[in-house]
């Protein structure tokens, strides 16, 4: 069952053809399968990051253009690890995505029939109990150029295992006494097949089977048998699980029973983001970061709460498809995805970050006028509102120049430029401080000029943004920039990945806004023209003190840095650049 939310991510683009598709479309011509069933099946010991994004976006959209269904499954198999509340994250973000799934399951409500199966294997031969600590076992597994060597416990009888299994369940057994490993090829060239452990002992509350169990299967053991359970046709599974798949096949043939198609895929990286689960953590109880939710997080939490819109990570997802090889993805590209949907969507407003005060001296005292401003150029229907407009203006301190170097073209002594919606300025003056800093430009203003209009037929080189100083708002304005400062976090070692991280990755400014923005409320967005894509904190914004959430900048600094601009990027509507598709290549 799909929701209306589906068609949120929906294009016109031709149907996706790569490895994955081709062969569900082979099985289905072939009557292999009947229907496609997929799924999502995370293990609830953490939130989603942006890697997850894809594997859901696969799972969850290859059901939908198959007519099939997919399911979402907890893979609740490790009790020290998990919680409701991941259980309950996980949802929310799937949610968010805009996709709903057929049905959900959860490993846990499997653990009956995955023991009456393990003591099936037992009684054919094919697993016993091992009484060999976790690192005995994993010595004597031997390496990719050496065999392993037998367990002296390997020869025991049915019986004697199938006893000792039972006793297992019982709990007479303390943590790490006994295991049960599968008896498959300790030579084999594939370790996963060198007698894998399919069952320990954990004397572990389950957050949903409570104390009911004292053993706890692997993932090895409760993932293709929860397929098989669900009548999953096509297991997707990120390519870290293809030396995995010949252990998923060998589990269910042993049994007998339906037996899904594991296809693997490569995961999602994306330059400057980790998506460890352990260094994640270690940001966060290492205070590198402030949560899980942090703006400057790869999570879906931390992408949500700055701002990201759930379509532009779909298709990002989507447009960088599925290949047998792992590759990076710049920054640039997940970028590009988010400022085209903002784009269009996003209402522009005026917000000045760096204040300098602008002083009409020409203007009448007291008057305040409302001019006429687009709400956004790329929706009509968005309409139109109204800002005052005052002799006390605030401009950004970037747009003057008191003695202006070549290129540059805005404001300036004896220069004459247009304040958007507004008129045509001229500086007079300015005021200094002890220090020599302007503190103050004077201007006079053409009343001729309003709205647009180019009195005697005078051109002007740029248009500012203004806020009247009377009316603006007092907001906090974050800006982020990358959390680490090398594009490849992930290759350092240890704790090491932390001396990567970026001092500048998180600023706060205090911002003067149009009144307009003191009537938005928490996770929506904006532009501020000329700035950046906005949108205000869910968090910590309060009808008191508005905080405002960079979520991406107009143009890409980033790309600027390494020495090249972005392919494609051309004046965009709504004032500032926008970026182009470029910058999208992966690495392999």
């Amino acid at each position: 069952m799909f929701t209306p939310a589906m068609t949120a991510t929906d294009d016109d683009s031709p149907p996706a053809t790569d490895f994955v598709r081709d062969r569900i479309r082979a099985d289905l011509e072939s009557g292999k399968v009947q229907q496609v069933v997929t799924r999502f099946p995370p293990e609830p010991n953490g939130y989603l990051h942006i890697g997850h994004a894809k594997a859901i976006t696969l799972s969850f959209s290859v059901a939908q253009e198959f007519s099939g269904k997919c399911h979402l499954r907890m893979d609740d198999t490790n009790p020290e690890a998990e919680d409701q509340e991941f259980v309950d994250a996980i949802q929310e973000d799937v949610r968010w995505l805009g996709f709903e799934w057929d049905a959900l399951y959860y490993a846990a409500d499997y653990f009956d029939q995955l023991y009456d199966w393990a003591e099936q294997l037992v009684e054919k031969g094919k697993a016993y109990v091992d009484d060999q600590d976790a690192e005995t076992i994993a010595r004597m597994r031997g390496t990719v150029t050496e065999p392993g060597t037998n367990s002296p416990f390997r020869d025991r009888t049915p019986g004697e295992n199938l006893e000792l299994l039972r006793a297992m369940k019982a709990g007479k057994f303390g943590d790490g006494e006994k295991v049960l490993r599968a008896k498959i090829d300790m030579s084999s060239p594939n370790l996963n097949l060198r007698d894998p452990v399919l069952y320990r002992i954990r004397h572990s509350h389950h957050q949903r089977t409570g104390d009911k169990w004292c053993i706890y299967p692997m993932y090895d053991w409760a993932h293709g048998q929860g397929d098989s359970i669900e009548g999953i046709t096509h297991s997707l599974c990120t390519l870290e699980f293809e030396h995995h798949r010949p252990l998923y096949d060998w589990c269910i043939e042993q049994l007998g029973i339906h037996h899904p198609q594991q296809i693997e895929f490569s995961r999602l990286n994306v330059e400057y983001m980790l998506t460890s689960k352990r260094r994640l953590l270690q940001l966060v109880e290492g205070g590198h970061v402030e949560g899980w939710d942090d703006p400057r997080m790869p999570t879906i939490r931390g992408l949500r709460r700055r701002g990201y819109p759930p379509e532009a990570l779909v298709k990002f997802c989507k447009h960088v498809g599925v290949a047998k090889f792992n590759s990076t993805h710049e920054v640039s590209l997940l970028d590009y995805f988010v400022r085209d949907h903002l784009n269009k969507i996003a209402p522009r407003r005026m917000a000045v970050l760096d204040p300098i005060e602008l002083v009409i001296d020409n203007w009448p005292a007291g008057q305040v006028e409302m001019v006429e401003a687009i709400n956004n150029p790329e929706d009509e229907s968005a309409g139109t509102r109204q800002i005052p407009f005052s002799g006390r203006l605030y401009i950004e301190r970037e747009d003057f120049m008191e003695e202006p170097v070549k290129g540059f073209f805005r404001l300036a002594p004896d220069r004459e430029v247009r304040l958007r919606y507004g008129f045509f300025v001229k500086c007079v003056s300015v005021d200094k401080d002890d220090d020599g800093n302007v503190t103050r430009v004077h201007c006079t203003y053409d009343p001729a000029s309003k709205g647009g209009n180019s009195p005697e037929g005078r051109k002007v080189k740029a248009t500012l943004h203004w806020v009247s100083a009377d009316h603006a708002i007092d907001a906090e304005v974050r800006l982020f920039e990358q959390l680490f400062t090398d594009p490849d976090p992930a290759k350092a070692d240890g704790e090491e990945f932390l001396a990567l991280l970026n001092p500048n990755s998180k600023r706060s400014v205090a911002g003067k806004l149009e009144p307009s923005l003191g009537e938005f409320a928490p996770g929506d967005r904006c532009q501020f023209e000329r700035l950046g894509y906005f949108t205000v904190d869910p968090k910590d914004s309060t009808a008191d003190q508005p905080v405002f959430l960079r979520t991406t900048t107009l143009k890409d600094p980033w790309k600027k840095k390494q020495g090249g601009g972005q392919k494609g990027g051309g004046k965009g509507k709504g004032g500032g650049k926008g970026g182009g598709k470029g910058g999208g290549k992966a690495r392999r």
